[in-house]
């Protein structure tokens, strides 16, 4: 049996809550692809920041539930209505989770410091003026600065603190956001990256990066801050070719979909003409015989009948010619 995921019809609403969209999808996808992983992992505390309408830390707790039951769970959000929205959403999936209202994680860093084993976050990363950022209601989900990186880039030391030293960040980055930076800036911390997750829409390209810490990377970075050297260009090179290498690839799908609908089109041409050039043939014929046309295919059959009359059939034509 699949692990299961919070439902839609049971995750509550409100008005100045970001409702679950495919930026909530895609974080819950990558957590299920990743399950597997995270319960080898055997975490102990799990959280979310900016929990929203708490479809993703209720998905959760489920996809972990039965194979992990003392695990804790705790979600945070500006926005008090968030919270009162995830908690209704919690309970009518049966699960909780310790529901805390602020800044990102502003009140939990010294309570859990270096405790949490898996941390999720849907940051607003889309880019608006920096005015928007912080403000109240539900702009508060999606505003996210110049590039969209006012928020996360304050994120990003925050997991630090909070991590442990097997804590796991999955995080959902636009293209605008410059994810390879990102990646660039946790690698300064120590931390390894890959993507989980990438998923195109008509508006935006998605990715859930997950990040954990490296032990090659942490001596790596010891390293450098020793010797004042800059991350080597191999990394750099290694990370922009993680994110180009989706670009092309999506540019190759982008371009076999477009080959397959001209395709379609030019195949669906040739059955009119066939299926034209069927009817011109059968008007000169002098036999009383009803030719029954397929339009899927333009093949045309005969059968001998006595009754001159049309017939439409679903999905053929038969049409028996006059004289």
């Amino acid at each position: 049996m699949s692990p299961k995921t919070a439902q839609i019809r049971l995750v509550s609403s409100h008005p100045e809550v970001y409702e679950p969209c495919d930026d909530s999808f895609a974080l819950v996808d990558a957590l299920l692809a990743d399950r597997t992983n995270i319960l080898d992992h055997c975490p102990r505390l799990c959280l979310e920041v900016g929990c929203g309408s708490g479809y993703v830390i209720a998905s959760l707790a489920l996809m972990l539930g039965q194979e992990l039951p003392g695990v804790y769970y705790f979600a945070t959000d500006i926005n008090p209505h968030a919270l009162r929205v995830t908690r209704e959403t919690l309970d009518a999936h049966a699960v909780d989770a310790e529901l805390m209202c602020m800044d990102i994680a502003s009140g939990l860093e010294k309570r859990l410091a270096g405790m949490v084993d898996v941390m999720v976050v849907n940051p607003p990363y889309v880019p608006t003026p920096d005015y928007e950022v912080g403000r109240e209601g539900i702009a508060s989900a999606w505003a996210g600065g110049e590039n969209g990186r006012s928020v996360i880039d304050r994120i990003l030391p925050v997991a630090d603190r909070l991590l442990s030293d097997k804590g796991w960040l999955y995080m959902v980055t636009l293209t605008t956001n410059d994810p390879s930076q990102i990646c660039l800036l946790m690698r300064k911390k120590g931390y390894a990256s890959r993507i989980v997750v990438q998923r195109s829409t008509e508006e935006e390209s998605l990715h859930i990066i997950k990040f954990w810490r490296d032990s090659d990377i942490q001596l790596d970075t010891k390293e450098i801050l020793t010797t004042n050297k800059s991350v080597p260009a191999r990394v750099k090179d290694s990370l922009v070719s993680q994110f180009s290498q989706l670009s092309f690839w999506r540019g190759k799908l982008i371009r076999s979909q477009r080959r397959r609908v001209r395709t379609a089109a030019e195949d669906h041409s040739i059955q009119i003409t066939a299926f034209m050039s069927c009817i011109c043939l059968i008007k000169s014929q002098s036999s009383k015989k009803r030719i029954v046309i397929d339009i899927s295919s333009g093949v045309g059959k005969d059968r001998v009948t006595e009754n001159p009359e049309p017939i439409f059939l679903s999905g053929k034509s038969t049409w028996s010619p006059r004289h």
